[in-house]
């Protein structure tokens, strides 16, 4: 008979237990539930699963504490975290304590049984522990943003190279300095280099240094980038603007790890770790010439990409009550607070320059917003231009999604059946608004036979307009 890998899984939640329970004995494994950190700590005094599944908020203790329980019976078992609840600083903690894994929920079930199959899989290897949290400026309950997190977390003790992709203002620096925090070079210096903001003809000294003579200028000798950053990390941003010539010489230098000062003849060693970010489409650069594709393999190494705001709107109020605290504490100012019409008014909002237009937003209410609450006329102008203007056809799509992962983060069901029936009912009312009533042009003009029109109208149980007596 074959074994069947046990798997114990610590959730209070009992819809939750069920459907994780099920989906593991399908998938072949062996299930034990628990409720709480003290069942299955005492459980474990007396057996040992193969992996242990475990929410992190529980009744009686941090789901976390399970690992210190492992210690003390010196048990080496894969315990893979779990968390509606989720923000950086807990995703690296759970990496610290040295879980296997760190699963943000809602979790796509097809996932949990990838991960837990890589857990009982002999030689699979758990992310290496994270340094001391120290706190970023990184929040998020969005799913792009959970991955975020757990990309970070288990990026926690390596070295490796990063690229970060994003719109302008999405926070692809914040992102390089969690990276470097939570690294083990956090010790040594985070320098950046905006690679669009230094003349091309200058930027080969930035990076590298040059000596006393080297060119028109050079009056004494000066260290690049590259050797201010030893040890630590080199965050080169919009590297999608560095000239051919000099991707050529990184390059170089990141196959051989040692370079020189412009006009120099030492051999100097770089030590450092790089993160690069732009906002461009690099593949697409890579396509037409523009960029090295040998040095974007060797920069893409990971990938993080950062969603705009406007794909997030969810994080919209919490990023908002972050930066009037920042922003309060930063001024000497009271602090200010949205109220639920203003962060309406906000979320609507297209947010082209991202987080970093959030939080000057946020700054400039703090000083100009009269009261303690922030009213929606408080909002600066664009917002009043945004809400009254007609809203682009490319957009209904994105309130779709938002709709769709709110409804699904509360655990709604039978969407597509709910906006199809919404969907038909707006399509409906606006062909009859246009047409003034009548049925036989709305249903032309909406692809439809009139007996389907009037049948779908029934079944919707009548619409917003009022028709004329007539047919």
């Amino acid at each position: 008979m074959t074994h069947r890998p046990h798997v114990w899984v610590v959730e209070d939640d009992e819809a939750i237990r069920f459907v994780l329970q099920r989906a593991l004995r399908r998938s072949g494994y062996e299930v034990t539930c628990f409720d709480s950190v003290m069942s299955v700590s005492k459980a474990l005094a007396s057996a040992q699963p193969a992996v242990i599944l475990t929410d992190i908020r529980l009744p009686d203790a941090d789901g976390l504490t399970v690992l210190d329980r492992l210690d003390q019976l010196d048990l080496d078992i894969p315990v893979i975290a779990m968390t509606a609840y989720s923000d950086l600083d807990q995703a690296v903690k759970a990496f610290q304590k040295g879980v296997f894994d760190y699963l943000p929920k809602p979790f796509d079930l097809d996932q949990v049984i990838a991960v837990v199959t890589r857990a009982v899989t002999p030689g699979s290897a758990a992310p290496e522990r994270a340094s001391e949290s120290e706190g970023s400026q990184l929040l998020g309950e969005s799913p792009a943003m959970q991955e975020v997190f757990r990309t970070i977390g288990r990026l926690s003790r390596s070295d490796i190279s990063v690229m970060i992709t994003g719109e302008t203002g999405s926070g692809k620096e914040v992102v390089a300095r969690v990276l470097h925090v939570h690294s083990p070079r956090s010790d040594r210096p985070f320098v950046a280099l905006n690679t669009a903001a230094v003349p091309a003809e200058l930027l080969e000294s930035e990076l590298f240094g040059h000596e006393r003579g080297a060119f028109t200028g050079a009056h004494a000798r000066r260290e690049g980038r590259f050797e201010e950053a030893t040890g630590g990390t080199l965050f080169l941003d919009e590297i999608g603007d560095m000239p051919i010539a000099l991707q050529t010489r990184l390059l170089r230098v990141l196959a051989d790890g040692d370079f020189y000062r412009v006009g120099g003849r030492d051999l100097l060693h770089a030590d450092v770790r790089i993160i690069a970010a732009t906002h461009q489409d690099l593949e697409a650069k890579v396509r037409d010439g523009s960029f090295r594709e040998d040095l974007y393999h060797r920069l893409n190494v990971i990938h993080i990409a950062l969603p705009p705001l406007r794909e997030r709107r969810e994080d919209i109020g919490l990023l908002a009550r972050r930066f009037l605290q920042q922003a309060a504490r930063e001024l000497g100012l009271e602090e200010k607070y949205l109220r639920q019409d203003a962060l309406r008014a906000m979320e609507q909002f297209s947010w082209p320059g991202n987080v970093r237009q959030l939080l000057n937003v946020c700054r400039q209410l703090s000083v100009m917003a009269p009261a303690e609450e922030i009213f929606p006329e408080d909002l600066p102008a664009e917002f009043a231009r945004a809400a009254t203007a007609p809203n682009r056809a490319g957009e209904w799509p994105e309130e779709l999604r938002r709709w769709a992962r709110a409804e699904l983060h509360t655990g709604g069901d039978n969407l597509v059946g709910r906006a199809q029936a919404e969907l038909e009912r707006v399509l409906i009312d606006c062909a009859l608004e246009q047409t003034g009533g009548q049925r036989i042009r709305a249903a032309e003009l909406l692809g439809l036979g009139r007996n389907t029109l009037t049948r779908k109208i029934k079944l919707l149980g009548g619409t917003d307009i009022q028709e004329p007596d007539r047919t």
